[in-house]
C-alpha cells in the first residue's frame, strides 16, 4: 500500500473526535479503510477548552483507526470551525507593466498575495484566500484569466480569518498526540466537498452543517465558495433547552432529543407522552412529546433566522446569482424529524439531507450514510496544503518535553521579536529614569537646605529640559524641546521690551510732576483718584508670562509627585 495514496482526516468536534483513514482508488473514488471515534469533553462551541482531555481523546480515536485500518497514522488534516472564525470580502487589483504580454500564473499569485495583506488584528491570521471572479481591463466575470491579454488585473476574494490562539491550541493538541499537522481546512468547506454534487455547486447551493456546538454554512455558486459563516450554537443548545424545560438530566435530554425530537409540534397530540427517569430513587417523569417539539421548534426557528440573514447578506453582495440548488443540511442536527420540511417552510427554498457517500467507493456507499461524519469524510477527500500550517511551523516552537497539563501560550513566540526590541527600549528607558530620579533627589536635598529662589527664565528652561529628558523616549520630547526653548526666548524678549517701555514712561512722567499745579475748577474724581492704591492692569506680556510659569510649575509638581 503506497503511503501517498493514504489520507487521514481529524475532526475535533464539540461532541465527538473522529479520525478517518482513506485510500485513493484508481477510478478516482476514495475508500474509507479505517475509522476511530471518541467522546469529546475538552471542546466547547468548536474551541478547545481543555488541552489534556482533547489530547487523550485524539489518542484514543487514532488508536481505534489504526487498529481497523492497519495503517500507522503520522499526519492528519484537521478541520477548524468555531466562534473564532470570521470571513471578509476583499477586492484587489494590479497594473501589469506590459499589456501585450499574456497574464501568467505569477500575476495571479501576486494578486492573491496582495489580497492576503488585508489589515487584520495582530491576534488573527488568514486561513483561506478564495478568488471569486476576475476582471481584465473592462471585461468582467472571468473565472480564469491566465493566458489573456490585459493591463489591469482585478479580482474579488473571499477571505477566511481565524484567531491565532485557538488555532495554535489545535496544533498543540495534534502534536501532543504524537501526530504531524499536514493541513487545516474550514469545516463547512470540507462538508460541502463530501455532500454536494457538481450540479449543485454549479447551480448555486447553501450547505448548512448543524453540529453539536456550532452551525456552519457555506454558499457555493459556479463551483466557487462565495460566502461562509459560523454560528456559535448548534445541537447542544437544544439539549440544554430540553434539560431546563423538562427538568431532567442532560444525558436523558440528549436521548429524548434523538429518539423523539421533531421540529413540527403539530405531529403529536396532547396525549402523546414518554416516561423519562429523573434521579435514582425518584419516580419517572412523564413528558409531552408536543411540548418537546415546541421547545425544539423555538430554538431551530432562531437558528434558521440567522441562516436566513446570512443568505440575505450574500444576495446583497452577489445580486443576480440565484441559488437554484436550494439548501443541503448535514451534521447531527439534520437528523431531527421533519427537518427538511421545516427548512423549506422557513426559507422557501428546496431542501435535502446531505449524506457523505457521494464520492466514496461502493464498499463505503452503504455503510457511511450518517450525516454527522460529513466533515471528516470531506477532510479525507480534500487533504489540503494550507499556508497557515507553514506559518505555524516557522513561527511556533513547542518544547520537546512538555507535560500535557501545561497549556502552551502562543503569544510568547509570535511576538518574540517585538518583545526583545521592546525589552531593550524599556531597559534604556529605565536607565534614563534612574538617572533623572537621582538628579531630582540631589536637587530636592539642596532646596530643603536653602530658600527657593524666584524662578528665572534660565531656570524655567532647565526645568523644561529636565522634563524633556523624561518624555524623550521614542523621539517625542526632542521635537517639543525646540518649541519650548523658542517660546521662552520669545517671552524673555517680551519682558525686556516691556521694561524699556516702562522706563520711557517714567522719564516722561517725572518732569510733569515737578511743575506747579494750577488751580482747576472742581471736577468729578476719576476711578484712579478714588482708589490710588489699585494695581495697574497687567499687559499681555505679563499675563502670558504668568500663565506659562504657572503651567511649568504644575508640570514639575506632577512629575515630583
Amino acid at each position: 500500500m503506497k503511503n501517498d495514496m493514504i489520507s487521514v482526516g481529524l475532526d475535533i468536534g464539540t461532541t465527538k473526535v473522529v479520525v478517518m483513514v482513506g485510500r485513493k482508488n484508481a477510478d478516482g473514488t476514495t475508500e474509507i479503510i479505517g475509522m476511530g471515534q471518541c467522546v469529546s469533553t475538552g471542546v466547547d462551541k468548536g474551541a478547545i477548552q481543555n488541552i489534556s482531555k482533547t489530547i487523550a481523546a485524539i489518542k484514543e480515536a487514532v488508536a481505534m483507526a489504526e487498529n481497523t485500518s492497519g495503517v500507522k497514522i503520522n499526519k492528519v488534516t484537521v478541520g477548524i470551525a468555531g466562534q473564532y472564525i470570521r470571513s471578509a470580502r476583499q477586492t484587489e487589483y494590479i497594473v501589469r507593466p506590459n499589456a501585450q504580454e499574456v497574464i501568467t500564473h505569477k500575476d495571479i499569485e501576486l494578486l492573491t498575495k496582495n489580497a492576503a495583506s488585508l489589515p487584520i488584528s495582530e491576534y488573527e491570521t488568514i486561513l483561506h484566500v478564495l478568488p471569486q471572479e476576475y476582471k481584465v481591463d473592462s471585461q468582467e466575470e472571468i473565472l480564469d484569466p491566465e493566458g489573456m491579454f490585459g493591463k489591469r488585473l482585478e479580482a474579488t476574494f473571499h477571505i477566511v480569518i481565524g484567531q491565532i490562539t485557538p488555532l495554535q491550541n489545535v496544533k498543540r493538541c495534534v502534536e501532543g498526540a504524537g501526530l504531524s499537522l499536514c493541513g487545516v481546512k474550514l469545516e463547512p468547506m470540507a462538508s460541502s466537498d463530501a455532500v454536494l454534487t457538481d450540479d449543485e455547486k454549479e447551480a448555486g447551493v447553501v450547505m448548512v452543517d448543524i453540529g453539536g456546538g456550532t452551525t456552519k454554512m457555506v454558499i457555493v455558486h459556479e463551483g466557487l465558495v462565495r460566502h461562509s459563516a459560523v454560528l456559535p450554537y448548534g445541537g447542544n443548545i437544544i439539549t440544554d433547552d430540553i434539560t431546563k424545560a423538562c427538568g431532567i438530566l442532560k444525558r436523558y435530554a440528549e436521548k429524548l432529543k434523538k429518539e423523539y425530537g421533531s421540529t413540527w409540534p403539530g405531529e403529536n397530540s396532547d396525549t402523546d407522552v414518554v416516561s423519562i427517569p429523573v434521579i435514582a430513587g425518584y419516580p419517572e417523569q412523564e413528558i409531552s412529546l408536543k411540548d418537546l417539539s415546541k421547545v425544539i421548534y423555538g430554538r431551530m426557528d432562531e437558528i434558521m433566522d440567522d441562516i436566513n440573514a446570512e443568505i440575505i447578506s450574500y444576495r446583497k453582495d452577489e445580486p443576480g446569482k440565484n441559488l437554484i440548488g436550494g439548501i443541503v443540511i448535514t451534521g447531527g442536527g439534520s437528523l431531527l424529524r421533519h427537518m427538511p420540511q421545516f427548512v423549506r417552510y422557513k426559507t422557501g427554498m428546496n431542501c435535502r439531507v446531505g449524506v457523505p457517500n457521494i464520492y466514496l467507493s461502493e464498499e463505503n456507499a452503504d455503510c457511511i450514510t450518517n450525516p454527522m461524519y460529513a466533515t471528516c469524510v470531506g477532510l479525507v477527500l480534500g487533504a489540503p496544503k494550507d499556508e497557515y500550517v507553514e506559518q505555524v511551523e516557522q513561527d511556533t516552537h513547542f518544547p520537546d518535553e512538555q507535560n500535557e497539563d501545561d497549556i502552551y501560550n502562543p503569544y510568547d513566540n509570535d511576538l518574540e521579536q517585538k518583545t526583545s526590541s521592546n525589552n531593550e527600549k524599556e531597559k534604556s528607558y529605565q536607565e534614563q529614569l534612574d538617572k533623572i530620579e537621582e538628579q531630582q533627589e540631589e536637587e530636592q536635598g539642596q532646596e530643603d537646605e536653602q530658600e527657593v529662589p524666584q524662578t528665572s527664565h534660565e531656570q524655567k528652561k532647565k526645568s523644561f529640559f529636565t522634563f524633556d529628558r523624561k518624555i524623550s523616549f521614542g523621539g517625542f520630547g526632542k521635537n517639543h524641546k525646540k518649541e519650548i526653548e523658542a517660546t521662552l526666548d520669545e517671552q524673555e524678549q517680551n519682558e525686556e521690551s516691556y521694561e524699556e517701555e516702562q522706563e520711557q514712561k517714567e522719564e516722561k512722567i517725572v518732569p510733569e510732576q515737578q511743575t506747579e499745579q494750577r488751580k482747576e475748577p472742581y471736577s468729578e474724581p476719576t476711578n484712579q483718584e478714588r482708589m490710588p492704591n489699585k494695581p495697574k492692569k497687567p499687559s499681555k506680556a505679563e499675563v502670558y508670562g504668568e500663565k506659562l510659569s504657572t503651567s511649568i510649575l504644575q508640570v514639575l509638581q506632577k512629575l515630583g509627585d
